[in-house]
């Protein structure tokens, strides 16, 4: 590596990691709390079998797993200025990976909420709850360890699909390092250091799932 190269990386790793701390994360952070409640809703009205309002949820995943989540950016940020509706790129960005990863996760909370017992859910009517507490004391618990691991793989993918915002011109970690290329034209360097950031930050989410696995496999949910 000559020394050029070298005080390049050494200026610019600050820089992208400032960056991913201070966008990439609250973006992930923000668009993976809005696919938890988005996916939470649609599995429970598909696993109630909600008339009407099932069939709308079935049309929503279809919709946004059919389609490039590039579009879907492109849409929301270049598409509907059209009709008057404009947004900022960092709460579109929010709000297109929250609906696009929230179709996603609804299936995989659907798939956890259908491997419980429909015993139980009967059982709970019996000794007199109402169906929200049944899910809430009952089901869902047993559902959340199951989908656990699932869930974190999704925050995992989400971090690093994060990047796709530099499209939209959201100044997160990846289009900063866009930004100093354009200055310093050393491609293959600066995008490995990102590249290693992204890295760094997926290990740390690996290990808090590793973490998160082993209790909840206290509880007789997930073997690890």
């Amino acid at each position: 590596m000559n020394e050029r190269l070298w005080n390049i990386l050494v200026d610019s790793f600050p820089k992208l990691l400032e960056y991913g701390i201070k966008v990439t994360v609250p973006l992930t952070i923000l668009s993976f709390g809005l696919a938890l409640l988005i996916s939470l809703l649609v599995a429970l009205v598909q696993y109630a079998n909600v008339r009407g309002l099932r069939q709308v949820c079935r049309f929503y995943i279809w919709i946004t797993r059919g389609t490039p989540l590039l579009v879907q950016l492109y849409i929301v940020f270049f598409g509907l200025p059209g009709i008057g509706i404009t947004l900022e790129a960092f709460p579109a960005a929010v709000l297109v990976f929250g609906f696009n990863e929230g179709a996603y996760m609804a299936e995989t909370i659907r798939g956890a909420l259908e491997s419980v017992s429909r015993g139980q859910l009967e059982a709970g009517y019996c000794v007199g709850l109402s169906f929200p507490r049944i899910m809430w004391h009952v089901v869902l618990p047993q559902a959340f360890r199951t989908a656990f691991p699932a869930l974190s793989n999704s925050l995992i993918s989400m971090l690093k699909g994060t990047s796709m915002a530099a499209t939209i011109s959201v100044m997160e970690m990846f289009r900063q390092a866009q930004v100093i290329n354009g200055r310093v034209y050393e491609s293959l360097g600066l995008y490995t250091e990102v590249a290693v950031i992204y890295l760094m930050f997926c290990t740390i989410l690996t290990w808090l799932q590793h973490r998160g696995e082993k209790r909840l496999a206290r509880y007789g949910g997930v073997r690890t």
